[in-house]
């Protein structure tokens, strides 16, 4: 296959998007609960007050968004793997695209209620 093969068509360059988009946030995910964890040795109760607010109903979305992120960075990453060492990936990149794309969207309905269960619970009651 010629060069430029792995992102020829819409998917290819949406999941070329969208892996860059997930690993920046994914990053920026990683700097800020290392510097959240950090704040315990410099002041514990900040830290309590810190954790306190990841309880909240509106910091469970962004955690289903971080599951998302995580998730289709992972299954992308492994598609993107397939395509560079597998002699026949190119060939069906379009059919791992959207074999990433069903076992993504089948994978965070699942995590809607271990994710997103509290914050209902918190919202509507028990």
């Amino acid at each position: 296959m010629p060069a430029g093969t792995l992102y020829r068509g819409r998917e290819g360059m949406w999941s070329w998007v969208a892996h860059r988009v997930t690993g920046v946030l994914i990053f920026f995910f990683l700097f800020v609960h290392v510097l959240d964890t950090a704040l315990v040795r410099v002041s514990p109760e900040d830290y309590d007050k810190v954790v306190s607010t990841y309880k909240t109903p509106i910091v469970s979305l962004l955690e289903y968004g971080l599951v998302a992120a995580i998730l289709f960075h992972a299954l992308n990453g492994l598609r993107i793997i397939a395509v560079d060492y597998w002699t026949q990936g190119p060939r069906y990149q379009k059919q791992m695209f959207w074999t990433v794309m069903g076992l993504w969207v089948l994978l965070m309905l699942g995590a809607i209620y271990p994710v997103l269960g509290h914050a209902a619970r918190v919202l509507f009651g028990s």
